[in-house]
C-alpha cells in the first residue's frame, strides 16, 4: 500500500519531471507545479532540438562548482546507463554518437518530453501549470507553498527544481534562489556558462560568420586555464562554437572574480617557426602576387585582410616579396597565437546553463535533502553544479531529480 504522504515538486523541467515520476512510483500523492503553460519547455531546445539527453562518460571530472565531487553519489545511484534504461522503458531508443553523447533515435527533443509527459499522466501525477511559487515555509512540520495570486498548497515534503537563470524564455529567471534564501540556504554567485564569449576588437563585424577549425584557450596570468578544439565561429561580438561554449565557464569565473582573462585562438596547429617557413616558401614560389592574394588557400579569405592588419601591414596590394622578415614573423605569430582580451560573455538568454547556485554544503549529496530544513530537497540546475557541454547537465538533472524523488517519498 502506497504512503499517504504528499510531496510537492516546484518546477516542471527535466529534474522536476523525473523527481515527480520517482516519487509517484513509491507514493500516491504528488503535485508538480510549473510556472509555464506546460512542463518541459527547456528540454525542447536542448541539443539543437535533438536532445543530447545523457553522456556515457558522466563522472565528476565533467562537472564544476564549489564542490564538484558533490555529484558522485547521485551519478552512481542513477548513472548514464540507468538513464538510458529509464528512457528505453518509456520508449526512447538510444543512439550513441562521438564522445559518449546519447540522443533519441528519432533525433527529436520532443520525443523525450512526450514520453515524460505520458509517464506523468499514466502515473496520475497532479500537474498544475501557470502557477508561480513565491514562497515556501514550514509550519508545525507541514510545508506551505504559496503561489502568486494567493493560492496555497500544503505538503509533507517539497522538492525545489526551478532551474537557474539560463534561457529565461523557458521560465528560468532565478526565482528558485529566492525560495532557497527564504528557507535559510546560501546561494553562491551565479553567472552564465556554456555561452558565447565577447572580445575586444573593432573588426568582428567584417568576419562575422567565418568558421574555422582551431583551438581556443582561456589565458590568465600567462597560464592556460582551459582549452578545447573544434569549430570556432566568429560573430560581431566575438566568438562562438562548441569549443568556445565548453571553455566559457572559466572565462566567466575569472571575470566574475574581477580578474582579467584573454582568449588565445590557434588557427594553425604548428610551431611558429614551421608556419614561418611555410610563409617563406609561398613567398618564394609566387614573389609578384599581391600580399593578400598570396595567402589565399592558406587562410580563410575573409580573415586575410584582418590578420594582415593585425600584423601591422596596411598596404596589402604590394608584391608579397616586399614583406619584411618582421612582418612575416608577426603573421606567423598570429596564426599560431592570436590573442584577444575578453570583455565578457553573452548574457542569460544565450547561456545553456547556470554556473553557481544553492551552496551544496547545505545539501546532503546522498539524498539531495537540505541539511537545514528536514523534508526539503533540491534537484537540478538550482544547485551549485554545472557540467560540460555534451549531455552532462541533463544527466545531472535526471540523477539529482531521481534521487531527490526517491528519498522524498520515504
Amino acid at each position: 500500500m502506497k504512503s499517504s504522504k504528499h510531496v510537492i515538486v516546484v518546477g516542471g523541467g527535466a529534474a522536476g519531471m523525473v523527481a515527480a515520476i520517482s516519487v509517484r512510483r513509491v507514493i500516491s500523492d504528488v503535485t508538480l507545479i510549473e510556472r509555464n503553460p506546460r512542463v518541459g519547455k527547456k528540454i525542447l531546445a536542448t541539443g539543437n532540438g535533438r536532445c543530447n539527453y545523457t553522456n556515457t562518460n558522466s563522472e565528476c571530472a565533467y562537472y564544476y562548482g564549489g564542490n564538484p565531487g558533490f555529484v558522485q553519489d547521485a551519478l552512481s545511484f542513477f548513472s548514464a546507463q540507468d538513464t538510458i534504461r529509464f528512457f528505453e522503458r518509456l520508449g526512447i531508443e538510444p543512439k550513441e554518437e562521438e564522445l559518449g553523447k546519447v540522443f533519441p533515435m528519432s533525433e527529436q527533443a520532443s520525443s523525450i518530453l512526450d514520453v515524460l509527459l505520458y509517464e506523468l499522466n499514466r502515473l496520475g501525477v497532479n500537474i498544475i501549470c501557470d502557477t508561480f511559487v513565491n514562497n515556501i515555509k514550514k509550519e508545525k512540520g507541514i510545508f506551505v507553498v504559496e503561489a502568486e495570486g494567493g493560492g496555497v498548497i500544503s505538503g509533507d515534503r517539497v522538492i525545489i527544481a526551478t532551474g537557474g537563470k539560463a534561457m529565461p524564455s523557458s521560465g528560468s529567471d532565478g526565482n528558485g534562489y529566492e525560495l532557497a534564501v527564504k528557507t535559510g540556504h546560501r546561494v553562491t554567485d551565479v553567472f552564465p556558462a556554456l555561452v558565447q564569449i565577447m572580445l575586444e576588437g573593432n573588426f568582428f563585424k567584417r568576419i562575422e560568420g567565418v568558421k574555422v577549425v582551431g583551438t581556443a584557450e582561456i589565458i590568465h596570468g600567462k597560464k592556460t586555464i582551459e582549452k578545447d578544439s573544434g569549430d570556432i565561429l566568429f560573430a560581431n561580438y566575438g566568438v562562438s562554437g562548441p569549443p568556445i561554449l565548453q571553455i566559457s565557464r572559466r572565462a566567466g569565473e575569472l571575470l566574475n572574480e574581477g580578474k582579467e582573462a584573454y582568449l588565445k585562438i590557434i588557427l594553425m596547429d604548428k610551431q611558429e617557426d614551421d608556419v614561418l617557413k611555410l610563409i617563406e616558401k609561398r613567398i618564394k614560389s609566387n614573389m609578384n602576387k599581391p600580399i593578400d592574394f598570396s595567402f589565399v588557400g592558406l587562410i580563410n579569405k575573409r580573415l586575410i585582410p584582418v590578420i594582415l592588419s593585425e600584423a601591422g601591414i596596411n598596404d596589402i596590394k604590394r608584391p608579397v616579396n616586399e614583406l619584411s622578415n618582421s612582418e612575416q614573423k608577426r603573421i606567423a605569430h598570429i596564426l599560431t597565437d592570436w590573442r584577444f582580451k575578453i570583455r565578457g560573455t553573452k548574457s542569460w538568454p544565450s547561456a545553456q546553463v547556470t554556473a553557481g547556485g544553492v551552496n551544496t554544503e547545505d545539501i546532503d549529496p546522498i539524498t539531495m535533502e537540505s541539511k537545514l530544513v528536514k523534508g526539503l530537497y533540491f534537484a537540478g540546475e538550482i544547485m551549485d553544479v554545472d557540467g560540460c557541454c555534451g549531455g552532462f547537465n541533463l544527466q545531472w538533472a535526471w540523477s539529482s531529480g531521481f534521487v531527490a524523488g526517491k528519498n522524498a517519498a520515504r
